[in-house]
């Protein structure tokens, strides 16, 4: 078949391109996006990444969607970040997933009413090692999108993990994500960290939200000094270079970390990301 015939077209003779136009059997190029189950009803999908691991995403994630559904959206949590999976431990959220008579996965909720997903709710000793390869790891991401019940949800946050290697692929590929928010750390280093992760969502045509600083500085509990222990901030540069906004600067807090330790992570408040939170909330006035 020639490049300028539809698949459809009984003539053997090509189509014009008025005919390609409005025949009903043209093909474009098929989307590999896959639908959500009929429980599930998600306005908007935000993934939350980062060019390397250690700069506090899974933080950033719980730290965003805390924020929203304190501002009175309905929030839920994918844990992508299969083989180090943490977002269950900081809301206190204990037990297994179960199935329901159709096959689907029910999400385990928060006592806040906010569901999770992550393979630590799957496996009997959530402290037992994934030890998976990459298309396995992606196919279980797929499902948690694809399986899981859901319900309604004005905002999906999914904690992808580190880098751009296969699941953060199956994630631009397979979900509806209408957007992304990059997490880094202040150091030199943090241009091509953030660099990374923004031509990849770009390559897939996925928006960009903006930047999230993690660890941004220490508050001297005395004194009140901000303590840069990572070094000065290239957060901005970065950022203007890319044309992104910088959504928050996180600061070290060691009340937030034994917070998320105990599980009450929920009871603190995210003052930084306000930025953030109205961006999001933007989303849904488009």
């Amino acid at each position: 078949m020639s490049e300028s015939q539809c698949s459809g077209c009984p003539s053997a003779s090509s189509c014009s391109a008025e005919q390609r136009e409005s025949c009903g059997s043209k093909q474009g190029p098929q989307s590999m996006l896959e639908p959500a189950n009929k429980y599930s009803k998600i306005k908007k999908v935000i993934g939350v990444v980062s060019g390397k691991g250690g700069v506090g995403k899974s933080f950033v994630t719980a730290s965003l969607a805390a924020a929203m559904k304190k501002s009175g959206c309905q929030t839920g949590i994918m844990d992508a970040d299969i083989t180090g999976p943490s977002i269950p431990k900081m809301f206190g959220v204990r037990g297994e997933a179960y199935g329901s008579e159709e096959g689907m996965i029910l999400p385990v909720e928060t006592k806040e009413g906010m569901p999770v997903m992550s393979i630590s709710l799957l496996m009997e000793n959530p402290e037992d090692p994934v030890i998976w390869r990459g298309p396995v790891i992606g196919g279980a991401v797929k499902q948690f999108w694809t399986d899981v019940v859901w319900g309604e949800l004005d905002y999906l946050f999914i904690d992808m993990p580190p880098g751009t290697g296969d699941v953060p692929l199956t994630v631009f590929q397979s979900i509806p994500v209408d957007g992304i928010i990059v997490v880094t750390s202040p150091q030199e280093l943090v241009q091509m960290i953030v660099k990374k992760a923004f031509r990849m969502a770009a390559a897939m045509d996925i928006p960009i939200l903006g930047v999230i600083e993690n660890f941004s500085y220490l508050k001297c509990p005395d004194c009140g000094k901000q303590i840069r222990l990572f070094g000065e901030s290239h957060v901005d540069e970065a950022a203007q270079e890319l044309a992104i906004p910088v959504l928050g600067k996180v600061p070290l807090d060691p009340q937030m970390a034994q917070a998320a330790d105990e599980g009450n992570f929920y009871e603190k408040d995210h003052p930084y990301l306000e930025a953030a939170v109205n961006v999001l909330k933007g989303l849904s006035e488009k």
